[in-house]
């Protein structure tokens, strides 16, 4: 990309696409093209039509999508496929259709097995059954990466995929029933603090593993990767460092500051047992992450203390 190349990044007020137009902004890059979803909803084919039409962005990060943990993904499966599956196709056939140079999807580690080998290779995609918790998240972000692949094999292009770990940092979703673990951790502890609660329960065992990646250091990743990386198979993004559920609530606990205790309701789902990336695709390309998990909690943390109008969205 050329500092001034006409970049749309999609989802820019969330968290993914936040981090990495302040990445793009921070490595120069002033041509960045944006729109809210009032502005634009992606949902609607004639909407994203006119718009690519109109703007004809030469790069897109598509970071855009519908998300949340456990409880939203289980409580609206429909939603979480259509939502997802049809900005997903709007965008990328729009892209194709109007001459994007290149492409990049976001997707997610849930596309792998549930019971994959660990670390998880990007071969592994498709080679067994999927976590049912979030199996229609995963459906549509699989479908949205094979179209990527099938484009690129039909009509040449050069669209790419990235599939994150388990992200966090500035502007997450601290919502108490659809934000996933760490964000929810976050709130849960600090409201527990704050209200004098003597113990917190949590949902499961505590035994799951868990890898976290800091927002910011995926968007440098996702920068890095638009520039110097061509492919079909997808790359992974994370830190190749677990930790189990359990570790992580004591670890979020002592950033927030509560000493109460921490109790496990095991009558509730856990979850994938093991979710660990193997990121050697990306160590070989020459990137590594930056920031240690407790040192992105508390900036993590910061944020949420900052910002927790957000919490209600």
């Amino acid at each position: 990309m050329d500092k001034n190349s006409k970049i749309y990044v999609s989802g820019h007020c969330g968290m993914v696409g936040s981090a990495i137009v302040r990445e793009l902004k921070r490595q120069g890059y002033s041509n960045i093209l944006t729109r809210t979803h009032k502005e634009l909803d992606l949902c609607r084919q004639d909407e994203v039509e006119k718009f690519f039409a109109m703007e004809r962005p030469e790069y897109v990060f598509l970071a855009a999508g519908k998300v949340g943990g456990i409880v939203a993904n289980q409580n609206a499966l429909a939603d979480f496929m259509y939502e997802n599956m049809i900005l997903e196709m709007n965008v990328i056939h729009s892209a194709w259709e109007n001459g994007c140079k290149k492409l990049e999807f976001l997707g997610s580690s849930c596309i792998y097995p549930r019971m994959a080998p660990q670390p998880m290779k990007e071969s592994f995609l498709l080679t067994s059954e999927l976590e049912k918790t979030n199996e229609a998240y995963a459906l549509a972000k699989i479908s949205g990466l094979k179209y990527c692949e099938f484009l690129n094999k039909q009509y040449g292009t050069d669209y790419i995929s990235v599939m994150p770990t388990n992200l966090y940092g500035p502007n997450d979703n601290y919502h108490p029933t659809r934000s996933h673990v760490l964000p929810a951790f976050i709130r849960r502890f600090h409201e527990a603090k704050i209200t004098g609660l003597k113990e917190v329960t949590c949902w499961g065992d505590g035994s799951p593993l868990r890898e976290f990646l800091y927002v910011d250091d995926l968007a440098n990743l996702c920068v890095f990767l638009m520039n110097n990386y061509s492919g079909d198979e997808t790359v992974n993004a994370g830190t190749g460092i677990e930790l189990s559920i359990k570790e992580l609530s004591e670890l979020i606990a002592r950033v927030v500051g509560y000493e109460g205790t921490i109790k496990w309701d095991a009558s509730k789902p856990n979850g994938t047992p093991r979710k660990l990336l193997d990121i050697s695709k990306a160590t070989a390309l020459g990137w590594t992450y930056k920031t240690e998990l407790e040192d992105g909690v508390r900036l993590a943390y910061e944020d949420f203390l900052n910002n927790q109008m957000r919490t209600e969205r």
